[in-house]
């Protein structure tokens, strides 16, 4: 069904079109953060007004995803320069080299042991790292090469899960590097976004148009959206049975219920280029919006 853009949709310019934000998360001091892939920055917003933004080591790391840590920092994957950094709550930076070089670092999650877990799309890896920096690489056995590893979260039963866009699959992986992956139902979906809502994980099919929903014991459901080109990106939960997800191709945030009721509400500004999502400290859900803004949506 799709919606006008109503009165609880608001958009926040924090860039400009050449650099806006590409990850968003929410952190320990009550903060949006924003990493801007364009200029190698991260940013902090609060939910109130008012844009910090710090430069990165190198201009050309292309920060990525961002989530925060057990360790109250903020972790993000550093896609350009193949590393992983943190960013303090006061903006202080540091960052880790993997061991695999050109791994091409992209999602990354807090896991249920206390590190940040990653996915390599070069190396069709999966990654794990502590909070004092010490990374160990996981091989995907059973998986062609080229599966390309994107986007991963903790899962309800203590492994991470993670989408494999160029494999159709997703895959499930435990703290001791532990393997299974489950091809999807529909060909060429190229899954992208993953979340868990706690008791099972939705993750998005950017190139099908279709939001997915996968149980801990590997059924899955497909959910087609109203425009087959709406390219589904990034999802979160809100609670059980209620995830959000951000439509890159249809200038759109999306919402799914466990019966997989779809409602849609259009971003104010055309062709916005909407990719990260996530639950704000404030209860609404921001969304970072690659030519230069954040939404913010009430649900």
């Amino acid at each position: 069904m799709h919606l006008p853009a109503p009165p609880s949709v608001e958009e926040i310019p924090v860039g400009d079109e050449k650099d806006g934000p590409y990850g968003i998360a929410s952190g320990a001091d009550g903060a949006l953060w924003l990493t801007f892939v364009g200029s190698g920055r991260i940013a902090r917003l609060a939910p109130g007004g008012g844009l910090r933004t710090y430069a990165l080591d190198s201009p050309g790391c292309r920060p990525t995803v961002i989530a925060p840590g057990p360790d109250g920092a903020l972790w993000f994957t550093r896609y350009g320069d193949h590393r992983i950094g943190r960013v303090t709550v006061d903006g202080d930076s540091t960052s880790f080299p993997l061991p695999t070089p050109d791994s091409g670092p992209f999602g990354i999650t807090p896991g249920p042991d206390g590190a940040l877990w990653f996915t390599e799309m070069h190396t069709d890896r999966v990654g794990r790292i502590t909070v004092e920096g010490e990374a160990t690489e996981f091989g995907l056995p059973g998986t062609a090469p080229g599966a390309y590893p994107s986007a991963i979260t903790a899962g309800p039963d203590g492994a991470l899960w993670f989408t494999l866009n160029q494999a159709n699959a997703v895959g499930r992986i435990t703290t001791s590097g532990d393997v299974t992956t489950y091809p999807l139902p529909t060909p060429g979906a190229a899954p992208v976004g993953i979340t868990s809502d706690g008791t099972a994980l939705w993750f998005t099919e950017i190139a099908a148009g279709r939001i997915g929903r996968i149980s801990v014991d590997g059924a899955i459901e497909e959910f087609p959206l109203p425009d087959p080109a709406a390219r589904p990106h990034a999802v979160v939960a809100a609670a059980p049975g209620d995830c959000w997800f951000t439509e890159w191709g249809g200038n759109r945030i999306g919402r799914v219920t466990a019966g997989g009721e779809i409602t849609e509400y259009a971003l104010p500004t055309p062709s916005s280029e909407p990719h990260g999502i996530a639950l704000g400290p404030d209860g609404a859900l921001w969304a970072a919006l690659e030519t230069g803004g954040v939404a913010r949506i009430v649900p």
